[in-house]
């Protein structure tokens, strides 16, 4: 399967328009942080608004460097053909093979008893939700910034009629253990409280930048949950890149988890789909739960042929993105001038977070800087550069890397990040 699964030509034909030419850049930024980002919430901590490269000119000579989420993945040639040729039954039966297989590598890599493919990251984590927490009014305990808390529309409220309580979320994506157990309850069947049936962690972290949990927390979360008779479920979107960071099998981190959700849709680049995994009663009853969700997908195998291959060939891939990552990152605090702000010992997987030190540029404002073709790029650079990327969480501004973002293109984002910065840095310049 090639690395590079889409080309500049292709985004160009997705995008459609050609990149902004202005003659008057902050007035054009300002203009395109409506056009391409839209307008956010005070509690938004990212904006989802499709890209879109407005006014003429440009196009032509513009190359496009998709860092936005590694969700914008394409399936490759070798993907495509397996997911043509795959085998195909009635899954909600039992009877889809590719989907047995699937399911079967993805517990025996885990080392799990049983594992389930299901359509979505959310759909995993709330069908986890549902089964570890049997009654109505029954409580997990999880992050203030995890993205089952944030993301997911409150599900395990609206849908399995289920309490949340939060915990702070470190910079590191843990929690304070003293905290953590100061929230689970003890006075059940009082019927004032509910009652404490979950613990949720998050590996890696997405709003905390990509941070892989270390393997000593994880320890003393399950001993705690041990303690006190409560299960541990890992929202585990990226653990595969915790793995891979960390050197180990995700069985290694894993054994410290009862259930954890893997999404295949991500840096492992199927289009679609989710392994929930854990005992065998767990994914009994979570089965039970998919199709009360409407997430029985009968002849499902052309999805799960992707995730085959995503489990076993493009795991040792991630490294890459890390590496490209990180190399963003120290280009960012290389810069002249010095706009940014990098923790480097933060960036440790694909995810990088970075803020702005100039306060008159805004995450908004750069972002749509980067995403546009300004006065004067492509004669200094060769060619118009869009560098689609999103503001984030805490004034930041989110990168992230995936199996469609080569050396090369870092390199192109590296040159435009230092156009636009030294662009700025003119413009303030003449206005002083």
């Amino acid at each position: 399967m090639s690395v590079k699964t889409f080309s500049s030509r292709v985004l160009f034909k997705l995008l459609k328009h050609g990149g902004i030419v202005s003659s008057k850049p902050l007035r054009a930024a300002r203009h395109a942080t409506a056009a391409v980002l839209g307008r956010s919430s005070a509690r938004g901590y990212y904006n989802s608004g499709t890209p879109r490269c407005t006014g003429p000119g440009g196009a032509a000579h513009s190359r496009v460097v998709d860092l936005r989420s590694d969700t914008v993945t394409k399936p490759g040639p070798e993907m495509r053909q397996a997911m043509a040729e795959a085998e195909v039954g009635d899954d909600v039966m039992g009877e889809d093979p590719t989907i047995n297989d699937l399911q079967k590598i993805a517990a025996d890599m885990f080392q799990m008893e049983a594992a389930l493919f299901v359509p979505s990251g959310t759909m995993s984590n709330l069908i986890a939700v549902m089964v570890h927490c049997k009654e109505r009014g029954d409580e997990i305990i999880v992050g203030d910034l995890s993205h089952l808390h944030i993301y997911e529309q409150g599900g395990s409220a609206q849908l399995a009629g289920v309490h949340a309580t939060t915990v702070t979320t470190l910079p590191n994506g843990t929690f304070d253990l003293e905290q953590l157990e100061s929230k689970i309850r003890h006075g059940y069947p009082d019927p004032h409280y509910p009652r404490s049936r979950l613990i949720c962690v998050e590996n890696t972290h997405n709003i905390q930048g990509g941070r892989v949990l270390p393997l000593t927390f994880l320890q003393e979360v399950r001993a705690l949950a041990d303690k006190y008779g409560l299960s541990v479920h890992m929202d585990g979107a990226r653990v595969m890149n915790a793995a891979v960071a960390q050197a180990v099998p995700p069985s290694t981190i894993l054994q410290h988890t009862n259930t954890v959700s893997v999404c295949l849709s991500k840096g492992l680049g199927a289009p679609v789909g989710t392994i929930l995994a854990g005992p065998r009663d767990f994914i009994s009853q979570a089965v039970r739960c998919r199709k009360a969700l409407g997430g029985g997908m009968r002849q499902a195998g052309v999805l799960a042929a992707a995730g085959k291959l995503s489990l076993l060939q493009m795991t040792g891939r991630l490294e890459e993105d890390h590496r490209n990552a990180k190399t963003f990152a120290k280009a960012l605090l290389d810069c002249d001038p010095p706009l940014f702000a990098v923790d480097m010992a933060a960036v440790e997987t694909n995810i990088l977070r970075f803020r702005l030190q100039e306060p008159s540029l805004s995450p908004s404002e750069f972002c749509a800087r980067m995403g546009q073709v300004n006065e004067g790029e492509e004669a200094a650079l060769g060619q118009g550069i869009q560098v689609l990327m999103y503001p984030h969480f805490g004034n930041s501004v989110r990168a992230v890397w995936h199996l469609g973002i080569s050396p090369e293109d870092t390199q192109l984002a590296i040159q435009k990040m230092q156009f636009v910065a030294s662009q700025y840095s003119k413009e303030k310049l003449r206005a002083q």
